[in-house]
């Protein structure tokens, strides 16, 4: 046999096995993230209306609708937990003293431990701005905020950034996460997240 072609064979054979092993280990990753049939399932989320649903435009406007009020305005929970897959999780970024790091809750206790201040308080979240890529059914948005307590306070009382994560599972879109950093002076956010950036 020419010295070339075996060599070629055999380049080829360790290419084989080299793609084999990975997907043994691509396998072996998914294996063990799949929850089992024992394995607690997150509650499945309320009926969502269509509408709020059907574009990453409406599910990130449903967001921003639903936990918005003024004092004493009741908020929709049940419509805010139906624009969340089962698992999704929000993710509050704040500095202790001595680093960076997030809280994750789910949308339920989102609710439970936020709601009651949003609806005492007022709370007026709006975008301003959105900086959004996809890759087939999967999306990524950088939503830049303003947070009033009325709607018609000249001045927010914080900006920020909240990082959206989406699936559209073929019949609607869902959001995965939201994690999210308040604007500060150690982390102003940068023109190409604003209007007209």
């Amino acid at each position: 046999m020419n010295p070339d072609t075996l060599s070629r064979r055999r380049r080829r054979a360790s290419r084989r096995r080299a793609a084999a092993a990975h997907l043994t280990v691509a396998l072996a990753i998914v294996a063990v993230a799949m929850p089992s049939p024992s394995s607690p399932q997150p509650p499945a989320p309320p009926p969502a209306n269509p509408a709020d649903v059907e574009s990453i435009d409406a599910i990130m406007k449903a967001v921003y609708e639903v936990i918005s009020g003024d004092a004493g305005v009741p908020r929709d929970w049940d419509r805010f937990r139906s624009l969340f897959a089962p698992g999704a999780t929000l993710s509050p970024t704040g500095f202790d003293g001595e680093r960076y790091q997030r809280n994750i809750i789910t949308p339920a206790e989102y609710a439970e431990r936020v709601g009651s201040s949003l609806e005492q308080n007022g709370f007026h979240e709006v975008e301003i701005h959105r900086v959004t890529e996809r890759y087939g059914v999967i999306a990524h948005a950088f939503s830049t905020y303003e947070s009033r307590r009325l709607e018609s306070d000249p001045e927010p009382f914080a900006r920020g950034i909240n990082s959206f994560q989406l699936l559209n599972d073929g019949s609607r879109w869902w959001v995965v996460s939201i994690f999210w950093l308040g604007e500060s002076e150690d982390h102003p956010i940068p023109a190409q997240y604003l209007p007209g950036g």
